[in-house]
């Protein structure tokens, strides 16, 4: 299983590749309209992830992907560490005082290390080695944690249709660019592929969706507990044979 694990991403044309940096931050932070609408769509995600606690809370939690630290908009935890290898999202936030470790990879973190929650928004769609990061967090909850995972609805109609009417035009109407490549570069993993990882790897996994099911929606929120840490463990051992 996951043989197609880790995925390489489809090559950038040169000139995407020449503008990368500068887009990837203006949409993380919303600054163009069509980012800007996206943003507000996506308080769905954010809003249930932190369903489970209230704004300010004491459980120790894990944030795979942080970003510009928004979620911190959202929630506040006396113990709250992150994931983000791109530094240049995150390092003039005002959020930044709130956190208490930053590591680049989820490797980095001790597996005696142990969570209460372990979150993520608008991430696993990116992740190349997704099947490892997630075998990785059963070994990282606590026995009563739980994986709180906000995602696009990647590989569905209704989510192509809204990117391609809105951002896509925007970025042609300025660079002269198909969008497409850059979305095909970023989201190496669909919705559906998400589900079967989480799926494998956890025991009880509830889906809430923004629309009207799983494949008619442009998000998709998933709660994970109760992770099958021997299942885990075991795909572990298979990457280091």
């Amino acid at each position: 299983m996951f043989e197609n694990y880790p995925k390489k991403r489809p090559p950038l044309s040169e000139k995407i590749q020449d503008i990368y940096d500068e887009q990837y931050k203006s949409n993380r932070d919303g600054s163009t309209p069509a980012s800007g609408l996206a943003q507000k769509m996506e308080r769905w995600l954010h809003q249930k992830v932190c369903s489970d606690v209230g704004r300010v809370h004491n459980k120790k939690t894990l944030e795979i992907g942080a970003g510009t630290l928004n979620q911190l908009e959202y929630e506040e935890s006396n113990h709250y560490d992150i994931i983000e290898p791109f530094k240049k999202l995150y390092y003039k936030s005002l959020y930044l005082e709130k956190i208490k470790n930053i590591y680049s990879d989820i490797d980095e973190i001790d597996l005696s290390n142990k969570y209460d929650r372990i979150t993520s928004i608008a991430t696993f769609e990116h992740i190349t080695d997704l099947p490892k990061v997630v075998a990785k967090s059963c070994l990282l909850l606590k026995p009563k944690g739980s994986l709180r995972t906000s995602i696009p609805n990647e590989g569905t109609f209704l989510w192509t249709l809204g990117w391609k009417l809105t951002t896509g035009i925007e970025f042609r109407l300025k660079h002269g660019l198909d969008y497409g490549n850059l979305m095909r570069h970023e989201h190496v993993n669909n919705a559906r592929e998400i589900d079967e990882i989480l799926n494998y790897f956890y025991e009880n996994n509830t889906c809430s969706v923004f629309g009207l099911s799983k494949g008619i929606g442009f998000y998709r929120f998933y709660e994970s507990k109760n992770p099958n840490r021997d299942r885990a463990e075991n795909y572990l051992k298979t990457l280091q044979e």
